[in-house]
Order: C-alpha cells, then structure tokens, then sequence
C-alpha cells in the first residue's frame, strides 16, 4: 500500500474501533445506570435495544447515502455524531433522557460499517490486506474500550467517564479531514472481492449516482432469487445471541464471581474500592479473546465451505451456553466458559462474511450487506430486551436456556443454507 492508502486504512480502522468502543462500552456503564437511575434491568434493556436497534436498522439507508453522498462525509459525520451523543450521556438527568442520548448514538453509528466497508473497497488496491487491518481496529475497540471504561470508573464519576470518551471521536475525526481519499488509486473493476463492495461501484470516494427505491427493489429481488432469506434468518439469529449474551454478561459474571473469588487487588480502605468491580475485567477478557475467535474463524473460512462451518459453531454455542451456570461451580471451570464463549462468539463473524459473500451476487453484494448488518444490529438488538425481560422475570440459568435455543435455530438455519440456498461465488 503507498502512503495514501495508509492513511485511508488508518482513517477507517481508527473509527471502526471507535464505533465498538462505544457499542461495548454501554455494558459496562449500564452496571452503574442501574442504581443511578433507580430502575430495572428489563427497563434498561428496552434503553439499550432502542440506541442499538437503530445502530443496526440504520445500516440499510446508511449504505444509500453512501452511494449518494460518498464514504468520507458519512465517516466524519459518524464519529461528529457519536461524540455528540456521548457527550449527551454525560449530561443526561433523567432515564428518558438518556434513552434519546444512546438512541442518537444508535443513529449516528448506523452510518459506519457502509460507508468504511465501501471506502476500503474502492480506494486500496489490496482490499484483503486492508480489510484484516480495519478488522483489528475493530477488535481492539471491542477489547479496549470495555477497559478503558472500567478502569475510568474506578477513579472518576460515570458522567466524566461518558465524556472522557467522546475525546477520541474528536482527535479521529480531525485526522480524517487530512485524509485525501481520491489520492488513493480506486479499483472498481474488482469491486467484488470484499465485504462492503456496493453493487454498482464508483470511483474513488464518489456517489454513483442517485438510487431509486426500483434499483433497491431490483437487487432486493435478486438476493431472494438465489435463497438470501435464508443466510438473512442466520445472520439475525447470530446477532440475536450476540445482544442477549453480551448487554448484562458484565452482571451477570459478577453474579457468578461473588463468593466464588475473594481477591484483595484494591486496598478496601481505598476510595477506589467501591468502584473495583472484578467482573469488569473478566468482561474484558471475554472481548479480547474475541481476537483469538475471529483469526480461528478466518482460518477456518479458508479451508471449509462458511456455512458448514457455522453449522458446528453454533452447536458448540449452544453447549456453551447450557455449561455457562453449572460452571459456576469451581472458579476454573467458570473462567474456562466463559473465556470460550468468548472465542466461539467472534468465530461466527468472519464465518459469517464470508457466507453472506458466498450466497450473493457481486451486483447486489453491497445491498446484501446492508441487510446483513440490519438483521444483526438491528433485529439483532432485541436481544438486550429479551435478555432484561428474562433476567427480571426468571433468572441467569433460564436465559442461558434461551441462548442455547437460539444458537440450536442458528444451527439449523445454517444447514438449511448448505442444503437450499444458491452460491454465487
């Protein structure tokens, strides 16, 4: 890559870890939301499904205002917003005022993954070299974020935490207007080799012209033809056990670790020892071995058809998810789930991709993934409501029945896509 393609995958890289710094950072304040804001877990659970609802039902128009107004501005715009919102999560004095907060978060999110997908794919000539270098930003703002986060809270109040983080959203945003993206030498002509290539192609960082609700229906049209319903039922399944398992997991582990380990790292006398809260960081360790899982999932992709694969993985999720509270046993056992359920959870997203790459024509490819991110993000997102509404009616043992059942469908989803759907590729 020369230098202006560096700085293109900088630019992108650097947002898309912002963006899941954000998403997984929710988690970790809502343990303090909920005694903040003297309310429920199943009230904050409809909080959060509405901020990430909209992250995943606004990838579909995201992807159209791409087309029509290029990737740059919706990038800027994006992170602009996503400061903005933080910024309101600060300041927010009620729960319904927080609830708009991580809703505008949700809005201006949504815009992303179109728009550096998209960018990525027409502006660097080594699309696969840049798209494993904006999945690694990505990853580390899933691991980092949480972190940064939780160790924020330990010395200051989660207002200033909220607005700390709206600093790096500033600082990537003001690189990114340095960012010439038409320096860069555009590639349309193998616009079909990754995810986020948008059906009709552009050049550089350009619209390709105004899109028409026929040209959506068209290509919506061409998806169906081939059995795309079916990798869509997977791919919001998979995003429906990536919400419920993930929005109160760092409760959820603190329910599990309390009694089972007695650790001193805080002096109790220390004004930081209220706000150490061990199963922060276990949390955090379950999102970094993310890392691991999307590298085995890579690895995996290359030498076996996706979706067998995705078969085998979700039969191993739904294993997972019956051992997670028997596993609260012994701390061994306990940690060793749930480090697992960390691995396994991010194999299934490059498995995934490539899947719904597989199962697409090029012409409609961008389309496609449009409707991927807005079944998992976006119906995906319910998953934070069934998971307050489980936990509140019933408990940690009866949700992780609930995520075994999904995973089951997610197997069985993934079989009927071997068995009935079209490859493309």
């Amino acid at each position: 890559m020369d230098r202006a393609e560096r700085r293109i995958v900088a630019f992108t890289a650097g947002s898309h870890g912002l963006v899941h710094t954000y998403e997984l950072s929710i988690p970790i304040l809502l343990t303090v939301w909920i005694g903040e804001f003297s309310t429920t877990a199943a009230t904050l659970g409809l909080v959060s499904t509405v901020g990430y609802g909209l992250f995943g039902v606004g990838a579909l128009p995201g992807g159209i205002l791409v087309d029509r107004f290029g990737s740059k501005p919706l990038i800027l715009a994006c992170l602009g917003g996503m400061a903005a919102s933080f910024l309101l999560v600060s300041v927010a004095p009620t729960l319904p005022a927080l609830a708009l907060a991580i809703a505008a978060w949700g809005v201006t999110a949504s815009v992303y993954h179109p728009a550096g997908l998209s960018l990525l794919s027409k502006s660097v000539e080594r699309r696969g070299t840049a798209l494993g270098y904006h999945g690694i930003g990505g990853n580390l703002g899933i691991a980092l974020g949480p972190l940064a986060t939780a160790l924020l809270l330990l010395a200051f109040d989660w207002r200033i935490v909220a607005a700390a983080l709206t600093v790096p959203a500033v600082v990537v945003a003001a690189y990114g207007v340095t960012v010439d993206v038409d320096a860069a030498l555009p590639d349309p002509a193998a616009a079909d080799g990754g995810a986020g290539t948008d059906a009709a192609g552009s050049d550089g960082d350009g619209a390709k012209g105004e899109v028409s609700p026929s040209t959506i229906v068209d290509d919506t049209r061409v998806l169906l033809a081939g059995g795309f319903l079916i990798v869509f039922a997977f791919v919001t399944l998979s995003g429906l056990y990536y919400r419920t398992f993930l929005t109160f997991l760092p409760d959820l582990l603190g329910d599990a670790l309390d009694g089972l380990i007695d650790v001193h790292l805080v002096d109790p006398e220390s004004p930081y020892a209220q706000e150490f809260d061990l199963a922060r960081y276990v949390y955090v360790a379950v999102l970094t071995v993310g890392v691991l899982g999307q590298y085995l999932g890579g690895r995996i992709a290359d030498r076996m058809p996706p979706e067998r694969g995705l078969m085998v993985l979700m039969t191993v999720l739904a294993g997972l998810a019956l051992l997670f509270v028997p596993a609260g046993a012994t701390t061994a056992s306990f940690l060793a789930v749930s480090l697992a359920l960390g691995v396994a959870l991010f194999t299934v997203q490059p498995l995934s991709q490539a899947t719904v790459a597989a199962y697409s024509p090029s012409e409609a490819r961008g389309i496609s993934f449009g409707y991927t991110y807005l079944g998992i993000f976006g119906v995906g997102a319910l998953g934070a409501a069934l998971a307050g509404w489980v936990l509140t009616l019933a408990g940690p043992r009866e949700l992780f029945f609930v995520l075994a059942g999904i995973a089951a469908l997610g197997a069985l989803s993934a079989t009927a896509i071997a068995r009935f759907a079209t490859r493309r590729d």
